[in-house]
């Protein structure tokens, strides 16, 4: 016998459960760094204090977040289509041979339409490799699970033959293109907020934030404010009854995918013409994976979404910091933090439903 669905408030099950998974899984990594003979307090003040202790390490911290933004609203979006698309490493990386391809090839434009272009560009690589998995699933019932999987293979090695045979740059010996030209590359944020009288240090933080804020707006206006939204809600929430109400879900499928591989390209534009300025191998990092956990602390919600990209954000340029404060610390165990962030926030969802649920009628008295 299945047990009884638990329902929450809104507001319970949007907030306070990921409030609870979180506060567990860092009791947890308190326990382990207690356990090699460091002060978790101590841990926890050094690690916010280099994420969001000057204006360098915000900026670091917000060049990881605009990261988990695209990468967690891509997998957001198809989770309100009922799909888990775990293909964003794929899909950036194939984002990112569009985006270069644009730059080199347009190089001769004006920057005013070199950028959007080459952001389109990456945008519809990430849709069109999105769109071939939800096709696949759409008509031959390939579960786009694995198909995302096998993808994200593809495209890395598309990635090594182009670097290595087609557009690689002429006699180096790295897989990569060259450098693209000046005014191919999206502004830092300390050269964009300058002439408004801020001053930030240089880092890797440039306007793709801005891209990622509008990103949030965008795909809150779309699932909960549009007949497409609503489309895409309710093949996720009931196919039968989307068909029966005229809704195709084999096309919602398809679109639901292509968003979320164009969401994914937003990696690739932040990466690659933000930081980079040239397209390499790996710059996807891991970070289509971390937008999974990011998409299930966040609810699928872009207000959630953002906060739970902020916590990875902190929790990687903080990492950094402390593995420089506490040798002992290791930055594979900050890693290792995040994955068990994952754990609590995926896997144990259940578990933490009925903690709050239990919470809630407590404080009701019931």
């Amino acid at each position: 016998m299945s047990a009884a669905p638990i329902d929450l408030p809104r507001w319970a099950d949007t907030a306070l459960v990921p409030l609870v998974s979180v506060a567990a899984a860092l009791v947890i990594a308190g326990l382990v760094v207690l356990g090699i003979g460091e002060s978790p307090l101590e841990a926890t003040a050094l690690l916010l204090r280099g994420a969001l202790g000057s204006a360098e390490g915000i900026s670091f911290t917000l060049y990881y977040t605009t990261n988990f933004i695209f990468t967690g609203l891509a997998v957001a979006v198809a989770f309100h289509a009922g799909l888990f698309n775990i293909g964003g490493e794929g899909q950036a990386t194939i984002a990112g041979i569009f985006a270069a391809l644009a730059c080199l090839w347009l190089a001769p434009l004006p920057g005013v339409l070199l950028v959007p272009l080459a952001v389109l560009a990456a945008a519809g690589g990430g849709a069109l490799y999105g769109l071939i998995p939800g096709w696949l699933q759409a008509t031959r019932g390939s579960h786009v699970v694995i198909t995302t999987i096998m993808f994200n293979f593809l495209a890395a090695t598309l990635t090594v033959y182009l670097l290595v045979e087609v557009i690689g740059k002429p006699g180096s010996m790295q897989p990569e293109t060259a450098e693209f030209a000046s005014h191919a590359i999206l502004t830092p944020m300390h050269r964009l907020l300058a002439p408004l009288g801020v001053k930030l240090p240089a880092t890797p933080l440039n306007s793709a934030f801005l891209l990622a804020l509008a990103a949030l707006v965008a795909v809150w206006a779309l699932i909960f404010r549009s007949r497409l939204g609503y489309a895409i809600r309710t093949v996720g929430a009931n196919p039968g009854a989307a068909a029966y109400a005229g809704i195709s879900p084999a096309r919602i499928t398809m679109v639901a995918m292509a968003i979320s591989g164009a969401l994914a390209g937003g990696l690739a534009v932040n990466e690659v013409m933000g930081v980079q300025h040239r397209l390499l191998l790996d710059f996807t990092a891991g970070y289509g994976f971390v937008g999974i956990a990011v998409a299930l602390m966040g609810r699928g919600h872009p207000v959630g979404v953002a906060l739970a990209a902020l916590l990875f954000g902190v929790l990687y340029q903080g990492g950094a910091e402390l593995s420089f404060d506490k040798p002992a610390i290791t930055r594979d165990m900050v890693v290792v933090i995040g994955g068990v962030i994952i754990l609590f926030a995926g896997a144990l969802d259940g578990l933490f439903r009925r903690v709050v649920a239990s919470l809630l009628r407590i404080g009701r008295g019931d």
